[in-house]
């Protein structure tokens, strides 16, 4: 009996959060891979630097995997190469500038025998049963492509990232006219951007941010400090045409910043003319009113250049009255708290600071709720998969697509892990793929799971209460101890009374436990364990994490 055809989507990442966007798509025996992007923590997840998804499911498959697409050259898409590409060895297709940032990225990371390919927006590839085509989409970075993976079963659209803008500054226009024609053709599924769908009407163009940014810097009369996404191209290049203009050097500080500012300078995405950009200590020995600073640290983070300068920290940078501060990003979600303190810090120094709630400084690069209508009319799919968005976004997609018609039982509104499978015979969910989240702490990569961020929430909600004793395995008394070493829980000096009480209970446990013949050391550990972390409770409605090391000699 043959065998019955099978298409396969399957995300590993962007669907119910926002980043590490990663998606595979599987004919029968043979896998592509859409993006492998990575997240950044969120507050709760204490002392990691990045997340990325698990890739069990691709290194399990890896003789199947044809290559990877990229749509863009955002973190979100392309933050988890290096990863990934320490289990496979598959070649990677995008446009320049994508390819760019990958390649500096893979010879950070010691990867350099990766093949790449460089394609433009309506080429096309074959790779194994799947022909790819590229499409020219409007984005906040040039050299965005959607595309459309036409298989033995049908033909799969996914949008990328994308607005309509009819005045981009940079690339041309969401090509409206190959949506349309594929959508004349018939289209299987289309995966379409959700991340601006709780916002109605259109997004507004980019050149209307050049024109906020230009009058700031016409009125600006000290240094110019701009923080924005380091990736977001389009924005760095208004800033950088505004200074040339009104007779600023530019200089870049922090190491995104500076390594996408020469990389799509090298490449000809960023047209800076000669003589503007400078180091940033020439730019600190220039007048206020010939400098502008071009840095990253929009979103808060804590050891971003422009936190550092807020918190008068910075090496080579810092604020004074007169120095104005253009924030050009809106804040992802979880980041307000971070980004507002960094604001309220610097007009303390004296800056002006203009924000986007306030100034116009920035604009969405995605699709809002009209545009995202206007591409499911264009491609008329059979079936739809809202994707890149928190599960109440995806939700929201679902509704518009039912509003345009498309019978709710052919829209998929999926999870990471979740398959979504195409026959002959229809569409369906079927078996799961392991799917997930893999933490990056320092050198490690997945070494530290829910434990680990469990006892990290513990210790720093509560501190932590060391108890260290020595028992006398011959005689069961104790030798030595019990000491108490304590942080963050209590101040010591103000508190002997009730360390005094935790002393006392752990010896007449220790001594119960003994005089029952109970001689093992994990045993004796748990139980002082228990019996302290009840008092503890009980006197101050905290719960340290307690650890009994106990030694027998």
């Amino acid at each position: 009996m043959t065998k019955e055809n099978r298409l396969q989507i399957i995300p590993l990442g962007g669907l119910g959060e926002i980043g590490k966007n990663t998606t595979a798509i599987r004919y029968n025996d043979q896998i592509l891979i859409i993006d492998a992007g990575l997240a950044f923590p969120d507050d709760d997840m204490l002392g990691v630097d990045l997340v990325i998804p698990d890739y069990t499911y691709l290194i399990e498959n890896k003789h199947l995997i044809l290559g990877i697409l990229i749509t863009h050259g955002h973190e979100d898409h392309i933050g988890g190469l290096p990863y990934l590409l320490r289990h496979l060895n598959v070649p990677i297709f995008g446009t320049r500038l994508a390819i760019g940032l990958i390649q500096y990225k893979l010879t950070e990371a010691k990867l350099g025998q990766v093949t790449t390919q460089i394609i433009q927006p309506r080429d096309t590839i074959k790779l194994g049963s799947f022909t790819i085509d590229f499409i020219n989409v409007s984005h906040s970075i040039p050299g965005a492509v959607g595309l459309a993976i036409h298989s033995p079963l049908g033909t799969i659209v996914h949008t990328g990232d994308f607005k309509l803008d009819h005045t981009p500054v940079s690339g041309g226009i969401l090509d409206l006219p190959k949506f349309s024609e594929l959508g004349d053709s018939g289209v299987l599924c289309l995966m379409s951007d959700s991340t601006n769908v709780e916002r109605t009407g259109f997004t507004k163009s980019e050149r209307l941010v050049g024109e906020n940014i230009d009058k700031a810097f016409a009125e600006s009369e000290g240094r110019i400090i701009f923080a924005s996404f380091a990736s977001n191209v389009n924005r760095l290049q208004q800033a950088i045409t505004s200074a040339a203009r009104y007779h600023r050097k530019v200089a870049t500080v922090g190491r995104s910043m500076i390594n996408v500012v020469s990389i799509a300078a090298e490449l000809g995405y960023l047209d800076v003319p000669e003589g503007t950009l400078v180091d940033v200590d020439e730019a600190m020995r220039l007048p206020g009113n010939e400098v502008c600073i071009l840095t990253t640290g929009s979103q808060g983070e804590p050891m971003a250049a422009l936190t550092r300068m807020a918190n008068h920290n910075h090496r080579q940078i810092s604020i004074y009255p007169g120095d104005t501060v253009i924030l050009s990003a809106s804040p992802i979600p979880g980041n307000e708290r971070a980004v507002s303190r960094n604001i309220d810090q610097l007009f303390k120094l004296g800056a002006k600071v203009i924000y986007e709630s306030i100034s116009g400084m920035h604009v969405s690069g995605h699709a809002s709720e009209e545009e995202l209508k206007l591409m499911l009319s264009m491609v008329k799919p059979k079936y739809f998969i809202p994707v890149h968005g928190e599960y109440r976004m995806l939700m929201k997609h679902a509704e518009l697509a039912v509003e345009l018609g498309i019978p709710r039982e052919n829209i998929f509104v999926a999870e990471t892990g979740n398959v979504i499978e195409f026959t002959s015979q229809g569409a369906k969910f079927a078996e799961n793929v392991t799917a997930g989240r893999v933490f990056i702490d320092g050198l490690g990569i997945g070494d530290i799971g829910n434990s680990v961020m469990k006892d990290r929430t513990l210790l720093s909600q509560d501190g932590i209460l060391i108890i260290i004793l020595t028992i006398n395995s011959v005689t069961n008394t104790i030798l030595a101890g019990p000491d108490i070493v304590t942080r963050g829980f209590v101040y010591v000096r103000e508190s002997n009374l009730m360390l005094d009480e935790v002393k006392a209970i752990t010896k007449q446990t220790i001594a119960r436990s003994l005089q029952q013949g109970i001689h093992e050391t994990a045993v004796l550990q748990n139980r002082v364990r228990d019996v302290v972390s009840r008092h503890l409770y009980d006197k101050t409605k905290r719960r340290p994490m307690i650890i009994p090391i106990f030694q027998e000699v």
